[in-house]
């Protein structure tokens, strides 16, 4: 049965799989660190480039918006072009994109060199789980190298946000990009001696129209949104960037309607558990991970805590998060996913809800530490199930897909998130002399609006998830490459549920 439907793949040498662990591995941990660590420099950077409040907004959102714009169409590329030779053109462009941050002249430059980075890092997310499943075609082998993947996601987030204000306070903030460079050299010089070419034998087209709309649409939305406070909100630009987004997007749907292979398949959204698993991923991205971006501006520009120490004050949430995710690997076979996840989400909004209560212009440093831990026990929980009805609402054949656009959904939510809640703060940055009452009076309001996103996306899992505790499958041999699908796909949406954290 399985030689019928997936023919045997030859296993390559022990020193070939060593080597695309490693680099797998050492490609993931960068982009993680990478991640990570943006968030605790932004105070550094906005001082050094006088950076104003949409300058660093872009820091954030150039490469999010375009992570999440061609991370599908990147998946496509790799299957049909060769994967390592697409990793490979990914990595180069990662790591160049890293020097131009770190050599950044003026905060422009770096938001442009940010969004080349998250070309770069999309395909690198797009391609680093396809080669590990092709080094280990067995399953009990794969098992180690899952394992060791999953604890650099998990290992890398949680000394991420520290190891950013360590590098910040003690170098510069310039580090946290060059450190790519050397890493990114060596990792190409790794996959270009060892790590073995594959293909797909029926890859998916490139949809070029969609890509292109989809970009375009985001992009203005993105735009819009923080241009309002600057120009206006009634002014030429904002409403014709709105009027662009709108129809580009309406295209864009219209285009995935029609073509034969589409980036975005809308008859997968015909299933009322996957629509809702979006929806949901989207709320807490564009709720809880976008705004603390905010978070941090009032940690260090507020109450005037150092790099270090705001990474410090990160680190018990994030930490938490980790473990609460192992421990709840198991939960989706005792309890309905719709009540998990509506309840991971009312702690994430009441963990939300009191950190608007509680930061105030002369809090204690810690103040918001407890509450940052409330919401990320909810995070906690909600990755690992989310992971898995994604997946079981899904086909077999189509969870690489489902994965991928579970993570444009997210990266998504971010970048709107971050944009869109920037909207309700002063327009003058506390970091650049603004008034600290005036940003604290935003990040309230940003916070009950994240609450309420919070809670919208715990109702949306009520009626849309379904409520039945899921059966244990039918014991019958597995395909080898629906388990490789699987499997990939888990691990894909774990680290976005992770790594969503800016």
């Amino acid at each position: 049965m399985n030689a019928a439907h997936a023919p045997e793949v030859p296993t390559p040498a022990p020193a070939v799989q060593r080597a695309t662990l490693a680099v797998v591995c050492v490609t993931t941990a960068m982009l993680m660190l990478d991640i990570a660590v943006v968030n605790t420099a932004l105070p550094a950077i906005a001082t050094d480039l006088r950076a104003s409040m949409t300058g660093l907004q872009w820091v954030v959102d150039a490469y999010t918006l375009a992570l999440a714009a061609v991370v599908l169409s990147a998946g496509s590329l790799a299957d049909r072009s060769g994967r390592r030779r697409v990793f490979t053109g990914g990595l180069v462009l990662f790591t160049v994109a890293s020097a131009a941050c770190a050599w950044a002249p003026g905060i422009w430059w770096l938001d442009g060199a940010r969004a080349v980075q998250g070309l770069g890092g999309a395909v690198l997310f797009a391609c680093s789980l396809a080669l590990l499943a092709d080094a280990y075609p067995s399953m009990q082998q794969r098992a180690g190298a899952l394992a060791a993947y999953g604890a650099t996601i998990g290992g890398s987030f949680a000394v991420g946000p520290l190891l950013g204000g360590m590098l910040t306070q003690h170098v510069d903030w310039r580090a946290i990009f060059l450190l790519n460079v050397p890493v990114g050299l060596v990792t190409w010089a790794v996959t270009a001696r060892w790590v073995r070419e594959s293909k797909d034998s029926n890859p998916r087209g490139l949809d070029v129209p969609g890509q292109v709309l989809a970009a375009l649409g985001l992009g203005l939305l993105i735009f819009g949104l923080m241009r309002g406070n600057v120009d206006g909100w009634t002014s030429g630009t904002v409403l014709a960037s709105f009027g662009g987004a709108a129809l580009s997007l309406g295209l864009f749907v219209a285009v995935e309607a029609l073509v034969e292979q589409p980036m975005l398949p809308l008859q997968m959204f015909a299933n009322r558990a996957f629509t809702g698993a979006q929806l949901a991923a989207f709320a807490i991205s564009s709720s809880m991970f976008a705004v603390f971006v905010y978070c941090t501006f009032y940690l260090q520009g507020v109450l005037h805590l150092t790099p270090v120490e705001a990474g410090l004050a990160y680190l018990p949430g994030t930490v938490v998060m980790f473990f609460v995710a192992g421990a709840t690997a198991q939960i989706g076979k005792k309890v309905s996913p719709a009540v998990t996840l509506a309840v991971s989400l009312v702690l994430v909004a009441a963990g939300l809800l009191v950190m608007g209560l509680t930061a105030q212009v002369d809090s204690s440093r810690w103040a918001m530490t407890w509450a940052f831990m409330l919401a990320c026990v909810g995070a906690g929980v909600f990755n690992p199930v989310m992971s898995g009805l994604v997946l079981g609402e899904s086909a077999a054949t189509h969870s690489g897909l489902a994965a991928g656009i579970n993570d444009a959904f997210r990266q998504t939510g971010i970048a709107v998130g971050v944009a869109g809640l920037g909207a309700l703060f002063p327009a003058q940055s506390v970091l650049a002399g603004g008034s600290a009452t005036g940003f604290v009076d935003g990040l309230h309001t940003a916070l009950y609006v994240s609450t309420a996103i919070a809670l919208v996306g715990a109702v949306i899992c009520l009626v849309t998830l379904p409520w039945r505790v899921p059966g244990e499958a039918p014991e019958a041999e597995p395909v080898a490459l629906d388990e490789m699908r699987l499997a990939m796909a888990e691990l894909q949406l774990e680290l976005e549920g992770r790594l969503t954290y800016r």
